[in-house]
């Protein structure tokens, strides 16, 4: 057959066509595939950042996280600063106007007066001011209008304009380093300032910097009790902060002040006052200084802009020398090379979310949910350097090979969601960190553990024995890289330290006496294992110390004095009452770890039943600060799984799921409570994968609904002989919420909890999800 001209053009153009179609398809699917949202990209570090604003109802305020730049427990976390006083521990607050600078060391959701915010760095023009000034009216300091619209928060990226000086800040770090990217205007006084003295809540006491080269300056700042800090001083926070910075331009027009300041203590009652800041204002400029200690320093150097240039300014941050802070700097960013640095931050995030992959569900609900696991590994931080030295609480050098040591351990929020999650997703942290715990109890002549930890001090903030539990739990759940007798000597001493005595309760004290009695239980269950019968038997009757505060009168606990009277009575929902940071009706719950012994006081299953139900018909859609379940604080955070263990786990389903959806979102008042170091987040992280603790130290996880349709958790083979364990839920939705049948590597379970052991083998808990509870 002949096949002529005018067809063979057309047919090679069919063929033409066809070519492209399939390339531009290919093509498409790659950019597709390319353009597909990883979970890092989910992480939005916004969410939490505020401290109050227009949505407060409570003198607690909400998230109190930061936005900036950190990697996964890193040491380094290089954040922007609002504002240094009041009750803003993360230093920076979305509802604040202006910005301060950029700081390399913060804290993450903590309540009280705040710390760290140490060495801060500043981009200004024009004239050198060498105080912040105030937000009312920044031109009287070096402090600047920023905003939002120029902020942009990322996993290890933070970015933002500062009017004032027309200077574009782009923040990333390292575990032990950070780098800033500064991109100014044309001006012939362009500078970087640093203010040596401030620190969160206060100001270092005392300075040291030296200029070691044209490119680079070194020094100190000391942060002892009396310079505030940590709950205005009283949380007994002393630590020095190293740091070893070098700058992109060289430096040639340069100097230090030093102000000539009242001889007050450095508390933030005493440095807001008009003198302090009139002698700050006012501080001696050394030009061309090279070395100089002093009570209130900072540095500066000057230097012509053109047009969208850029400088760079990085420094290596230790907490043992200068020389750590160097080998930090060399080891972390030996470059200029700001996008290499953002990128690793990135990469670390990415490997540390693969310990849970989540797929269903919304993106808002993705975002929430990557953004929360990414605040579970803020802390507890690095502190040792990349030599592994540290500062023990003896405040000598030591050196560690085998384990991390870290610090900030906010025991009494975290040892209820935030270990337990890390258990599952971090063994090797948690072991990290309970030799951190032994040491501290070593190293300063204690020999009991810490409450709440910072930088080696032993706060004393809030109340128990968390360090016990969090000890318990990873023990018996098989993580024991550790000197287990030496952990469970310092754990009896712990509880012997302070426990209910031999009133066999806390006078005055209901928080007190149900705290204490839980951690009584906790050393018993680690005794019982090691074989201590004795000790465990002990133990075990002082657990059910909380007995001796119910009050058959008020049908209720109720605090008594030392001589067994009752205190006066003012209500259930009515806080103090010898309450901490609770009424006796949020505390009284507190009981998880002898749920049957409570059901008995409170007069059998049903009234059990009805009185937490009860609890829950009270509480505001919104979840805000209240007097019933009260999600903005630690207490209550194990009481909707208690309704499993009231015979209605339908109403644990209903109600987690409502607090997922109702009590976090995707902006600053994204956490309606202080996150907390982690404990906010770890709630949400496990409540929407379907299970959580009552009572750690037991390895048994509650069931709930999952917010997502399957749910990856990758194992540590190190510690677990499962490769991963997979929760899926079948046909689930917003409305598809109640779990009509659960089965667990395909054989029905017919409860609903699950043991570490069940989930740490590997396998799948399977769901089947429906509109309508499923009521026995």
């Amino acid at each position: 057959m002949r096949i002529k001209k005018r067809e063979i053009s057309f047919y090679f153009c069919l063929a033409l066509s066809v070519l492209v179609v399939v390339s531009c398809s290919s093509k498409t699917k790659k950019e597709l595939a390319q353009a597909e949202k990883q979970p890092v990209d989910y992480i939005d570090p916004i969410i939490g950042a505020i401290t109050y604003g227009k949505k407060s109802k409570d003198a607690h305020g909400f998230g109190k996280t930061f936005p900036g730049a950190a990697t996964p427990f890193g040491l380094v976390q290089l954040s922007p600063d609002t504002f240094s006083g009041g009750d803003n521990g993360s230093g920076y607050s979305y509802a604040h106007p202006t910005l301060e600078g950029f700081s390399f060391t913060h804290m993450s959701g903590v309540g009280w007066f705040g710390d760290l915010g140490n060495f801060l760095v500043t981009p200004t023009t024009g004239k050198l001011q060498t105080n912040r000034g105030i937000p009312d009216n920044p031109e009287s300091g070096y402090r600047s209008r920023f905003s939002h619209d120029t902020e942009v928060t990322k996993a290890g990226y933070y970015a933002v304009t500062l009017d004032d000086y027309k200077v574009k800040a782009e923040l990333t770090s390292a575990p032990r380093a950070g780098i800033i990217r500064f991109t100014y205007p044309e001006n012939d006084r362009s500078r970087i300032q640093i203010d040596l003295s401030r620190r969160v809540g206060g100001t270092s006491t005392e300075q040291y910097i030296k200029v070691v080269n044209e490119n680079t300056i070194s020094g100190w700042m000391k942060c002892p009790p009396e310079g505030g800090g940590w709950g205005a001083g009283a949380g007994k926070a002393d630590y020095i902060v190293y740091f070893y910075c070098e700058f992109s331009k060289p430096l040639k027009d340069y100097g230090i002040w030093s102000a000539d300041i009242p001889d007050v203590p450095r508390k933030m009652r005493f440095i807001r006052q008009d003198d302090y800041q009139l002698a700050v204002k006012n501080a001696e400029i050394f030009e061309g200084k090279n070395e100089m200690q002093g009570k209130h320093l900072g540095f500066y150097t000057n230097f012509s802009t053109n047009a969208g240039e850029q400088v760079l300014v990085k420094s290596g941050i230790s907490f043992v020398s200068v020389a750590g802070a160097k080998e930090n700097l060399e080891h972390d960013i030996n470059h200029w090379d700001f996008e290499k640095t953002q990128q690793e931050a990135r990469n670390l995030w990415s490997e540390s979310l693969k310990g849970i992959k989540v797929t269903g569900a919304s993106d808002t609900e993705k975002t929430i949910f990557y953004t929360a696991l990414y605040h579970t590994m803020i802390d507890p931080r690095t502190f040792s350097d990349v030599n592994g030295n540290y500062i023990g609480a003896d405040k000598k050098i030591h050196q560690t090979k085998d384990f991390t040591y870290r610090t900030i351990f906010s025991g009494w929020d975290v040892f209820r969601s935030q270990f337990p999650l890390q258990t599952i997703i971090n063994p090797t942290l948690v072991n990290d960190e309970i030799n951190s715990l032994l040491q501290m109890a070593e190293l300063s002549g204690n020999g009991y553990l810490p409450r709440w930890e910072m930088l080696n001090s032993y706060s004393g903030c809030m109340l128990g024995n968390p360090a016990v539990s969090v000890i318990v739990d990873a023990y018996e759940k098989g993580i024991r890289n550790y000197d287990i007798e030496k952990a469970f000597t310092y754990s009896k001493n712990t509880v012997d330290n302070t426990g209910n005595g031999t009133l066999g309760y806390t006078q005055k004290h209901i928080s007190k006496t149900l705290e204490y009695a839980y951690s009584d239980w906790a050393l018993a269950t680690m005794a019982k294992s090691l074989g201590k019968n004795d000790i465990a038997e002990d133990y075990l009757k002082k657990s059910e110390n909380y007995k001796n505060i119910w009050n058959d009168e008020v049908n209720w606990f109720r605090a008594k004095d030392s001589t067994g009277t009752w205190l006066e009575w003012k209500g259930k929902t009515v806080h103090g009452q010898g309450c901490i940071e609770s009424n006796p009706y949020q505390q009284g719950w507190f009981v998880p770890h002898d749920i049957e012994g409570l059901k008995t006081l409170m007069g059998g299953e049903e009234a059990f039943k009805n009185e937490l139900i009860s609890f829950f018909e009270n509480t505001p859609d919104d979840f805000l600060w209240n007097n019933y379940y009260n999600h903005p604080n630690e207490p209550v955070h194990h009481v909707p799984f208690m309704l499993n263990e009231a015979g209605v786990p339908h109403l644990t389903q209903k109600i987690t799921r409502q607090i997922c959806s109702d009590a976090y979102g995707t902006d600053a008042y994204g956490l309606c409570g202080n996150e907390d170091v982690g404990q906010m987040s770890a709630w949400y992280v496990l409540a929407s994968i379907g299970i959580h603790p009552i009572a750690p130290g037991d390895n048994k996880y509650q069931i709930t609904s999952p917010v997502f349709n399957e749910i990856e958790i990758n194992l540590d083979r190190n510690y677990y002989t499962g490769k991963t364990f997979k929760i899926i839920a079948n046909n689930n939705s917003n409305t598809n919420i109640y779990i009509q049948s659960i089965k667990l590597n395909g054989k029905a379970l017919n409860r609903f909890w699950i043991s570490h052991q069940e989930i740490t083998k590997g396998g799948i808990l399977e769901m089947q999800m429906g509109p309508e509870p499923v009521i026995n």
